[in-house]
């Protein structure tokens, strides 16, 4: 799972094509607690202004009033910064399906599942779009290829956590099969969320309704494998 911000421990800096994403040094005084805030404030609305490839520390810098060297001194570059607020979204995001992610909701009919995904999916896309720059975050942890840690660490993350749901609610499905198909729908889900941020025309409950059919689908499939007495059937 993307790391929570520490303030007591500098964590080790990852390097991704020889982009460092970490922070530099964690802040552990207010006042730099305060100016790592306002370079993340900065940082998301000039992004929702400018995008993705003019973004730059230096506009950050001015936006945020504050000098090159005080930027420098918590963030190597705009990746780290970018880095940061994708952590911050993925992280508000997982807390909606860990929530979720039950052995009580694995065992719903197929009906009520689909529900629940489906109002799972429509939340999350509310956390997204109610983030500063929410949508503009999400195009960068999809386009920037040095951000790809950051997204894939979350998506490994919330899957282990459908996975041990799973497990719990139809232990005789095998483990590889259980992940697989719990990763395919963690990628699908993210998929339509990104679907919807590239084109504004799509009806999000339109396509909630297709992404959380197609899932419940796979998920009706995966409990048939035990050869359970109480396979997944379709609410009448």
């Amino acid at each position: 799972m993307p790391r929570k911000t520490n303030a007591s421990a500098d964590p080790p800096t990852p390097v991704t094509g020889g982009v460092e994403l970490d922070r530099k040094r964690a802040p552990t005084q207010t006042r730099a607690l305060e100016t790592c805030e306002r370079i993340l404030d900065a940082a998301a609305n000039l992004l929702g202004e400018v995008g993705i490839e003019r973004l730059s520390t230096n506009l950050i810098c001015e936006r945020a009033g504050l000098s090159p060297p005080a930027l420098y001194r918590y963030y190597p570059n705009k990746y780290a910064v970018l880095a940061e607020l994708g952590v911050r979204l993925m992280m508000s995001q997982n807390d909606l399906l860990e929530k979720w992610a039950s052995p009580a909701t694995m065992k719903l009919p197929a009906a009520r599942f689909e529900e629940r995904l489906r109002q799972l999916f429509l939340e999350t896309l509310a956390i997204t779009r109610k983030a500063i720059a929410g949508e503009w975050i999400t195009r960068a942890l999809r386009a920037v290829p040095s951000l790809a840690p950051v997204r894939i660490e979350s998506h490994d993350h919330v899957t282990g956590l459908v996975v041990a749901a799973f497990a719990v609610a139809w232990p005789a499905v095998p483990q590889a099969r259980v992940r697989l198909v719990s990763r395919l729908a963690i990628e699908v889900m993210y998929s339509a969320q990104e679907l919807l941020v590239d084109d504004a025309a799509l009806d999000a409950e339109e396509v909630a309704t297709v992404m959380s059919n197609m899932v419940t689908t796979q998920v009706a499939q995966l409990r048939r494998e035990t050869g359970s007495s109480q396979p997944l059937i379709k609410d009448a």
